[in-house]
């Protein structure tokens, strides 16, 4: 190979390569005139088409030109140093800033004779550029991260310099002076801006805004949990207020009725973030809270939800049918939208007919027609529901069932042939089966359309990072509801520590879920009167599990703590 290699033109890191026997002289050459033709480096040509490894590559160029070799994989990326350089430099040359010293930075390149990069950075920075030399593939991943990163980051937020360009902000021209004057205020659009960045850059769910007597406050919902994030002075409130109202083109005159509205901020040209705004008159002004809407949370794929194997074998199995209802029930936050909206996304294929009704819809998804319901103008989730069914549907979603009248249509397009899902608010899935009686709905009708019922509730996650197992005493665990065959076998329980990672001990938070079949014993228990005790009797002895049981295997598998889950689970 090395004597192949010193009779041909070849030179420096490809020749390496060649003597090396990473690859092929004639693939080299091959790799050479097609990078030319796509207009890519040679290394990002033959780690993309996998005719090089990555790591192989990179140990050759550090070799043969005695430049330090680094694994991406051990180093945090640190934004300030990324965005000490020009980020369309950064996306131009697939380089990563890595360390800045002094006068030096270190610059992580795949191809250390690539000098136009660094000479390009040297200049751009007036500093002294040393490179280092890293995987191909693990920069590509790295330098989108650290992009990314500086989009979303906080950033010099006291600067007069911050402008608002990645905010849908509607115009104001046509309001009062002091109005635009309350608007414009530069110190209340950075701090506005700060508070949502510093939220979607936490995970939180909720940002409140709420005037009192004599202070004013900002609180976030993080994993479930409110706390205080900011305390501005009360005489800013009304600042505040307008500002929010006119990003999200509300009425900035109207103070005495709530209202509702929408915030669309870009992150990046890959990624946006929607706020559903809602206003509502107190005593002392009016509080504002942002819901906000990550479309990403809809994508994260069944897998992810905490479904246990069964659960989410019977959820798959009742959504490939054609028809039948699907109910998801749980109190408010509990994650029912994600698992609807998940079960949609698993159906959104070119050959199906999909229609939702939503109050408001939350999260835009392509392929799918979503109908804000808006009973001001006559369109209900009844009305839509009618509308739907002489659209020729195939899978129909309906917000919220609430009424007799939607529960009705529901069931009839469930019996004639269409996939209908929805929510109801009851605590779990035997009570949904009577609720619906309730309501006035015909038991045979319920028997014959309703066809799974998901309960659920959420859960903060543990941290992996820094979680600690504790000693409960066997009897405190018996009374918990661990069975002794359990206990004999050994149960850890871990419980929250806290550390850089996470919030208080918890990172993220896990579905705990009851997936009950509506089976024909449930179904004359139904039309024979009976009750949910009943119904929950014969889901016990058919095997499915309550969400005590569930949590209580989330708390064995050290997903959640006992804590967190007594306190989502008891009643």
């Amino acid at each position: 190979m090395a004597a192949t290699a010193s009779q041909s033109n070849l030179a420096g890191l490809p020749r390496r390569l060649v003597q090396d026997g990473i690859v092929s002289e004639e693939q080299l050459q091959e790799a050479t005139e097609a990078a030319r033709k796509e207009k890519v480096s040679l290394i990002a040509h033959l780690v993309s088409e996998e005719l090089a490894d990555a790591r192989a590559i990179a140990v050759a160029a550090s070799h043969e030109f005695g430049v330090p070799l680094l694994d991406l994989d051990a180093v945090e990326v640190d934004v300030d140093v990324v965005r000490a350089v020009n980020q369309k430099l950064i996306t131009k040359h697939r380089v990563l800033p890595l360390v800045k010293r002094g006068q030096r930075i270190f610059l992580g390149i795949a191809d250390p004779t690539n000098l136009q990069a660094i000479d390009d950075i040297k200049f751009a920075t007036s500093l002294r550029v040393d490179p280092v030399v890293v995987e191909q593939d693990k920069l590509e991943e790295q330098v989108n991260k650290a992009i990314e990163a500086v989009d979303t980051s906080m950033g010099d937020l006291e600067d007069d310099d911050f402008d608002l360009e990645n905010l849908d902000v509607g115009p104001d021209e046509e309001e009062e002076d002091v109005q635009r004057d309350d608007v414009e205020d530069a110190p209340v659009v950075r701090f506005v801006n700060k508070v949502l960045l510093d939220a979607i850059k936490r995970g939180a769910s909720d940002i409140h805004f709420e005037p009192y007597e004599k202070y004013f406050r900002v609180r976030t919902r993080l994993d479930g949990v409110l706390s205080e994030v900011a305390k501005p002075p009360v005489v800013l409130a009304n600042k505040v207020c307008a500002r929010l109202k006119v990003m999200s083109r509300m009425d900035i005159a109207e103070r005495r009725v709530p209202q509702d509205g929408r915030i669309k901020m870009r992150l990046s040209k890959t990624r946006a973030i929607d706020f559903r705004v809602n206003t509502c008159p107190t005593l002392f002004g009016e509080k504002i809270v942002l819901r906000i809407l990550d479309p990403s949370s809809a994508k994260l794929g069944i897998e992810m939800l905490g479904y246990e194997d069964h659960q989410r074998a019977l959820y798959e199995k009742h959504l490939a049918k054609p028809y039948g209802m699907i109910l998801v029930t749980g109190p408010t936050g509990s994650g029912k939208t994600v698992s609807l909206y998940t079960g949609i996304n698993i159906l959104n294929t070119e050959d199906r007919n999909i229609s939702t009704a939503e109050d408001p819809a939350e999260i835009n998804l392509p392929g799918i027609n979503q109908v804000n319901v808006n009973p001001k103008v006559g369109l209900t989730f009844a009305s839509a529901l009618k509308a739907f069914l002489r659209q020729d549907p195939d899978v129909i979603m309906v917000g919220e069932i609430r009424d007799l009248e939607t529960a009705e249509i529901a069931i009839k397009a469930a019996q004639t042939g269409h996939l209908v899902l929805s929510t109801l608010h009851t605590n779990d899935a035997p009570k949904t089966l009577t609720r619906m009686v309730d309501m006035g709905v015909m038991p045979y009708a319920i028997a014959t359309s309703v066809s799974l019922i998901i309960a659920q509730r959420l859960a903060r996650r543990l941290c992996d990072n820094c979680k600690e197992n504790v000693d409960v005493p066997r009897e405190a665990l018996e009374k918990e509801g661990f069975t002794a065959e359990e206990l004999d076998a050994g149960v850890t329980v871990f419980a929250p520590k806290g550390c850089k990672q996470c919030n208080g001990g918890y990172k993220g938070r896990v579905g705990i879920f009851q997936v009950m079949e509506v089976s024909e014993a449930m179904g004359r228990i139904i039309m024979e009167g009976g009750n949910a005790m009943q119904i929950a009797d014969q889901a016990a002895s058919e095997g499915v599990i309550d969400l005590r049981r569930a949590g209580l295997n989330k708390v064995k598998e050290g997903v959640t703590s006992l804590v967190e889950v007594n306190r989502v689970t008891i009643e």
